[in-house]
């Protein structure tokens, strides 16, 4: 009986709150991002392609390696169809100007300067790779870009 009635209140905790909505949140494909030339970027329009998230900081040393790595893949990955954007987690556009500046940058640099599209994707550190299949879903998540990310993003030798 003890079993029933918990079962219970866990029951109507759980119609509470889908009813008035709590718990729910905004889907991280629909984060607007200012790029590092101030202009808005919808994750969303990118549905229908699949897409590498990139999310690094200026004071991480990992983090330069990556970039130093997907700046000399991306027009491999671009070639196949593939989106890439790198995401700043939390700094000022300011500072990450000033990181890139005599630098020659290949992709687009987004600023979560409020931290909203790290959250909605529970990043828990950096650097992190966040692969997204053409339909938004996140498909795996990464500390280092795999050789075999291709495989990973078009099911590639995945038996089902």
């Amino acid at each position: 009986m003890y079993i029933f009635r918990q079962f219970k209140i866990l029951f109507l905790g759980l119609v509470i709150f889908s009813v008035f909505g709590f718990g729910q949140f905004a889907m991280a494909s629909d984060v607007i991002l200012n790029d590092l030339s101030g202009q808005p970027v919808n994750i969303a329009s990118f549905k229908g392609k699949p897409v590498i998230l990139f999310f690094w900081t200026t004071w991480c040393p990992y983090c330069r390696g990556e970039l130093k790595n997907l700046n000399q893949q991306y027009a491999q990955i671009t070639k196949e169809g593939i989106v890439v954007l790198a995401v700043n987690v939390q700094e000022s556009e300011y500072k990450v100007k000033r990181f890139f500046a005599g630098y020659t940058l290949n992709f687009k640099v987004l600023l979560d300067k409020s931290g909203l599209l790290s959250n909605d994707y529970d990043l828990l550190g950096v650097p992190t790779f966040i692969f997204l299949d053409q339909s938004g879903r996140v498909i795996s998540r990464v500390n280092r870009l795999p050789l075999d990310y291709k495989s990973l993003l078009f099911n590639i030798g995945v038996k089902k």
